[in-house]
């Protein structure tokens, strides 16, 4: 069964980490990807853009219409994701 996993954060906070405490989050991320594929789990991961530069794509009569900007009125922002393949929830 695939479970797609969301990463939020608030950008914003998030820039003020140190960028030592920021690399080491990263190697932690990438740590589980390697976690996850040696578990046969793994199907892929990614972060996203910043928020700067969202776009929203919708498709309304078969015309698609684009606008940019930030989807929800939220501080927290969908920063990444991960897909795994697991057994269950569990």
């Amino acid at each position: 069964m695939k479970y797609l996993l969301l990463v939020h954060h608030n950008e914003e906070a998030f820039n003020k980490i140190p960028e030592g405490t920021r690399e080491d989050m990263l190697t932690e991320s990438i740590r589980l990807c390697h976690q996850l594929d040696s578990n046969g789990q793994y199907v892929h991961a990614s972060p996203l853009q910043p928020e700067a530069t969202e776009t929203i794509v919708r498709v309304r009569d078969g015309k698609p219409i684009i606008t940019d900007g930030p989807f929800m009125e939220t501080k927290e922002q969908l920063a990444g994701y991960f897909l795994i393949d697991a057994r269950d929830r569990d």
